[in-house]
């Protein structure tokens, strides 16, 4: 998404917007209960495995935070100072992408400018393991600068040093800090939840996540998760993400 502020995430992004909390490390994909971390930080967070287990995942990625079944599709609005400034599609493809030998489905992000134009576009790979948390396995993202294509900001995991990061808990807990991705200097995402309950305009109850990353100190957003439907808001400094309509399979 258009921004100032180019945090990263999967699913919307406020720059030109995921997340896994992370099991114990052990072999495999470290499936399990989401660990409670430090608030809100990098230091002691753990880094998934680089060689997750195929047979820890399953085919539908069903959590009700973030429920990614083929054929879906919303639509936000990006908002700078009450005027719409970008829009932004995600949709959930029908085909899958094998990704560190696992099956992951496609999610495909497009950011239109106010008259229309392409100003970012991404494929994402997501899988979900048997307890129900999602993960992301990274993006291929070309974003465009006066018509220049950038793919500032790829990642895969299994590539370059790049491991899964965790989209989505099967349980999320308020104080859990978890690392969304990770390829050193590139995709560094991490995120604290730090509430269960919130509202944003007609959404309650809401998992609300503070997101940061090591390579923009002093930036933050915060991302709000509806259950049944997904992402529904996200603020940052200067920008708001709201989502306007959405159909779901």
């Amino acid at each position: 998404m258009p921004s100032s502020a180019p945090l990263r995430r999967g699913l919307v992004r406020m720059a030109v917007i995921s997340l896994v909390a992370l099991g114990p490390a052990t072999t495999g994909c470290a499936v399990g209960v989401p660990r409670s971390l430090d608030p809100a930080g990098v230091d002691g967070l753990e880094i998934p495995t680089a060689t997750p287990d195929p047979a820890d995942f399953v085919r539908a990625i069903d959590n009700p935070w973030l429920p990614l079944a083929p054929g879906s599709v919303w639509r936000y609005e990006v908002a700078e100072a009450g005027e719409v400034i970008a829009t932004i599609e995600v949709s959930v493809a029908d085909d899958t992408r094998e990704v560190a030998g696992v099956s992951t489905t496609v999610v495909h992000d497009v950011v239109r400018d106010v008259s229309g134009a392409v100003i970012e576009d991404t494929f994402e790979w997501y899988a979900q393991d048997a307890r129900g948390n999602v993960w992301s396995f990274g993006e291929d993202t070309t974003s465009f600068d006066q018509g220049r294509p950038s793919t500032e900001g790829s990642w895969e995991a299994g590539l370059d040093g790049a491991r899964a990061g965790l989209a989505m808990a099967a349980r999320p807990r308020v104080g859990d800090g978890y690392r969304r991705e990770f390829r050193e200097g590139v995709a560094e995402d991490v995120a604290e939840v730090v509430s269960l309950e919130a509202t944003r305009g007609e959404w309650t109850h809401l998992v609300e996540t503070l997101d940061t990353t090591p390579l923009e100190p002093g930036v933050e957003e915060h991302a709000f998760y509806a259950e049944g439907l997904g992402l529904v808001v996200e603020e940052g400094e200067t920008e708001t993400v709201t989502l306007v309509s959405s159909q779901l399979r």
